[in-house]
């Protein structure tokens, strides 16, 4: 391994081939109308032979610009862009003794067409417009078989990490259209994973707005963005798609397709995939996706993991998945657009755990033996439409239906002890449950969008309506004893019925007047919003009489109604200018919270709370390439219903679980700042974030342990005091060895300092946390030869508390890993991905570090169109899944079923038939 390490980083400091020249050019841009500076019109050159781009950069606030390269032409093509100006367009000639090339002031002519046309046609690799940044694709080289995350990956200051999570400038994406629609609903990682290059031309990356904000103008979510990927004009009718298929050592397996037909307006697209490796199956077996990374992919502690919001069982255990899904996209007449999609998911997880806790109290401790084994299977129907009716130029109406069917069946079993400080058994608990459920679901939103005049006056309404019915069967037996001077044995032999209702109305009023013609408004809002549930659970005995289940079990039964009204009338007052954009709204909240049990009446809870909410905002724009946002929220929530409830719920007689209806509601103060700049001459990224957030009246668990039998009886209480923060910073530099190869550096670090109150077994106390964490990276690529992407991050934390009880505690954690690819010889792709993490604060006993190495290599057939891949899972077979986990009252220790090493021979095949506008290309399939 020493060797092969070796051998990349002599590679990867290879020195510049000396034939290529170093070039710099520089001038002064501005309009030949008003003879004003021009900032951000795009420069670049192109090799005159055949028109490559070779570099680019953007003219600052003063239209200055330098452009600085290598290059083994002595003329290139030097090409000016700028949005409702004429091209520039002249030949440079190349300095042979590095001197700078220094041009003139060049002012830009006024384009004919430029008041009305709608979209400017450029061949520039980047336009800055007022608020869309666009690239052209063509613009930037990838591998022939790229798809849209590797193209992603090429444009600046876009950041995508291991898991597919996208970042740029610093902001999230959250939204990725295709040609302004949505491309199966709202996961980006299966549009950036399964959508190639070749198809698209442009990608445009906004602020993330609903269909509304877009319509009238407004300002849209400004912490995340949207990418919008524009379709060839000649590839907008057509079939292409890909298929895949695996099998492997231990019974391991993956199949996935995709067909995707497009005819202009009208797209529709169908997938499929199953697998026994943990994965959810839209990876397709592309090699720099393995073993199922996936973007917005999480992993529950009761062993399912979802993506996109969609569930496929277990994740700390092995999983079997399988999964159906479809798309349609349509526009229907003039004025109305139409989208949806069906997904059905299925999935059978098993799992064993086995954990070994240890508790600190604050005055001595106790110890805690579990294992556990869990079956879960689940079906899943999941289904979207969105219809969005332009009525004329004034009024939009959008209407956004869900569905929702899931069926689930889980086996549990459990087996439990308790140990006090000198060893000795204090408690010892078993349990056996067979759970089936069925979820129903359906919401609507239907928003309803008017304009008026054309200063920026509009009204709208929004109708949001939900219902949601969950229904249950639970068998469980357990059998709980406790030892000591009381001994106390109890056994249950059950069944419970659970049926839950809730249903949701919510109606928000905007009406939004112009004071300044688009500059100043006022907005007078209105939210109404009514939630109700109906939770009834109905446990019976077994009569060994009757050898039934109809003894009524009242302790263990409830029956609830729950209501949550809020009414909420706000002012908010917003000035826009060129440079400079803020916003505040003020608002008052009436809530009622009502609890209705019907069982036991005198648990009865109706509570009233009246607030006043305050939401600022400010942005000011440097530049284009360079801004600063600040904000301040104050917001108040009230405790949950369950937490007010006096009721006690002793489902678990270990753990009795008692509401406080004295609780208030918590009040939380939010604080942030960020900045984020790209510098498109020196191809530099910075970015900080900032936030932190004060809360009072906080509801925390107060958790009592009885000394003797160590049952534990937890309610709530609020404490006053605590905060969190957390801080990110970030900094990148691109270098551009030569047209070939560069070398991107990237040095970042987060923190997080906080402050919680809590209670430990009756005693208030407070924890102070603080951590930071360092991490320096850095990707070289040599075009169809190799990536070379090593990473080191070090985490160096505090904890510190006003206990004696707690010991203060100070450690560290490292992570350094290697990424690499190599594209030699012809036809092959080998890539590695390797991790090292080592805590050296482990006890003795435990392993400190571990070792993960994947690996992929890939050959090209059939003409590129199909892949042969060798998959190697956990090369050197460390992958334990044993864990320490140790907090402020606890230290645990636990293991569980984990994937392990398998090897994986699959083949792809890729087609296509994407072809000129209305036809499809002649030859009829063609493969790539």
């Amino acid at each position: 391994m020493r060797k092969f390490l070796l051998l990349l980083a002599l590679l990867s400091v290879g020195s510049v081939f000396s034939q290529s020249k170093s070039f710099k050019v520089s001038g002064t841009l501005i309009g030949a109308d008003d003879q004003a500076p021009l900032e951000a019109a795009t420069v670049y050159v192109q090799r005159v032979k055949d028109s490559s781009l070779v570099s680019y950069t953007i003219s600052d606030r003063d239209g200055a610009f330098v452009l600085e390269d290598k290059t083994y032409d002595d003329k290139l093509h030097l090409l000016i862009s700028y949005v409702g100006y004429n091209t520039h367009s002249q030949i440079i000639k190349i300095p042979q003794d590095k001197t700078e090339l220094k041009l003139d002031v060049l002012p830009l002519e006024l384009s004919s067409n430029s008041l009305s046309e709608v979209v400017i046609q450029s061949t520039a690799p980047v336009t800055i417009k007022k608020d869309t940044l666009e690239f052209n694709v063509s613009s930037f080289k990838t591998k022939k078989d790229a798809n849209v995350e590797d193209l992603l990956k090429q444009l600046p200051g876009v950041e995508i990490d291991d898991d597919g999570k996208i970042k740029i400038n610093g902001k999230d994406v959250n939204k990725i259209l295709v040609n302004g629609k949505p491309f199966f609903g709202d996961d980006p990682s299966i549009t950036t994973k399964n959508l190639t290059k070749d198809i698209i031309e442009k990608i445009q990356i906004v602020d993330t707005k609903t269909k509304s904000e877009a319509f009238t103008g407004e300002k849209g979510d400004k912490d995340n963005k949207t990418i919008n990927l524009t379709i060839k004009e000649e590839n907008n009718k057509g079939v292409f798609g890909r298929v895949s298929a695996g099998a492997g050592t231990d019974k391991r397996y993956e199949l996935a397709g995709m067909v995707n037909v497009f005819d202009n307006d009208q797209r529709i697209s169908v997938l499929a995939g199953g697998n026994n490796t943990n994965s959810p199956g839209f990876s397709f077996g592309e090699i720099s996706k393995m073993f199922g990374r996936s973007g917005s992919t999480s992993w529950n502690s009761n062993g399912s993991f979802s993506i996109g919001g969609r569930s496929f069982g277990g994740g700390e255990g092995i999983t079997k998945s399988q999964n159906v899904g479809a798309n349609y996209a349509d526009k229907i007449g003039e004025f109305a657009d139409v989208s949806g999609d069906y997904f059905y998911s299925g999935s059978n997880s098993e799992n064993e755990s086995s954990s070994q806790r240890e508790t600190i109290l604050s005055d001595s401790r106790f110890f805690s033996n579990s294992v556990s084994r869990s079956v879960n299977d689940t079906d899943s129907h999941t289904a979207n439409l969105d219809f969005e009716i332009k009525v004329d130029s004034t009024f939009l109406i959008n209407i956004k239906p869900s569905f929702g069917y899931t069926t689930t069946q889980t086996n549990y079993y459990s087996s439990d002890n308790t140990l006090n400080e000198n060893q000795e058994l204090i408690n010892q608990s078993m349990l056996n449950s067979n759970v089936e459920s069925l979820g129903k679901r359906f919401s609507n939103n239907l928003s309803l969008t008017k304009k008026y005049g054309s200063d920026g006056a509009f009204f709208r309404l929004q109708l949001n309506n939900s219902i949601n019915n969950n229904e249950s069967d639970d068998y469980l037996s357990s059998d709980t004893e406790v030892f000591g001077s009381n001994p106390e044995s109890i056994n249950r032999n059950q069944y419970t019925s659970g049926l839950n209702k809730s249903r949701g109305l919510g109606v928000d009023f905007t009406y939004r007047l112009p004071v300044i013609s688009k500059k100043l408004f006022l907005n007078f809002e209105y939210e109404y919003d009514r939630d109700s549930d109906e939770n009834t659970k109905s446990t019976f005995d077994h009569n060994s009489i009757s050898n039934g289940f109809d003894d009524f079990n009242e302790e263990l039964s409830t029956d609830f109604d729950y209501l949550d009204t809020k009414h909420s009338p706000g002012l908010k007052v917003s000035y826009e200018t060129e440079k400079w954009f803020t916003s505040l709204k003020g608002s008052y909240v009436f809530r009622t919270l009502e609890n209705n049990d019907l069982l036991r009446e005198h648990f009865n809870v109706k509570k009233d709370f009246e607030a006043f909410e305050i939401d600022y905002y400010f942005n000011y724009r440097f530049s284009k390439k360079a801004s600063v946002y600040s904000g301040y929220d104050y917001k108040t929530a009230p405790p949950a219903l369950r937490q007010l409830q006096a009721y006690s719920d002793v489902s678990n007689p270990l753990n009795i679980v008692i509401g406080n209806p004295n609780l208030s509601p918590s009040n939380k103060h939010s604080f942030y700042l960020g900045y984020n700049s790209f510098d498109w001459q020196k191809r530099t990224g910075f970015y900080i974030y900032t936030n932190f957030d004060f809360n009072n009246n906080e509801v925390v668990s107060k958790t009592e342990v009885d000394p003797e039998t160590l049952k534990r009886i937890t309610t709530y209480a609020n404490v006053d005091g605590n905060y969190r923060g957390n801080a990110s910073v970030s900094y990148s530099k691109n270098f551009k060895l030569d047209s070939l190869r560069q070398v991107k550096v990237r040095l970042s670090a987060w923190g997080n300092l906080s402050k919680n109150i809590n209670f430990n077994n009756g005693v208030q106390y407070a924890s102070k946390v603080a951590s930071i964490t360092p991490n320096l990276s850095l990707e070289f690529d040599w075009k169809k030869v190799m990536e070379f992407k090593p990473y080191y991050r070090i985490t160096f934390s505090k904890n510190k508390y006003d206990i004696e009880a707690f010991e203060d505690r100070t450690f560290s954690r490292h992570n350094l890993g290697l990424r690499t690819a190599t594209f030699l010889p012809k036809n092959f792709e080998w890539r590695n991905d390797i991790s090292f993490n080592y805590n050296p604060d482990i006890a003795e006993g435990f392993q400190k570090d571990a070792w993960f190495w994947n690996s992929t290599l890939a050959y090209s057939v059939l003409k590129d169109q199909g892949a042969v891949t060798l998959k190697v899972y956990d090369l050197l077979n460390q992958n334990t899944n044993a864990r320490r986990t140790a907090t402020r009252d606890y230290i645990e220790d636990s293991q569980s079923t984990v994937l392990t090493q398998y090897f994986m021979l699959s083949f792809s095949w890729k087609f296509n038939s994407l072809g000129s506008k209305g036809e499809t290309r002649s030859g009829g399939m063609h493969f790539f």
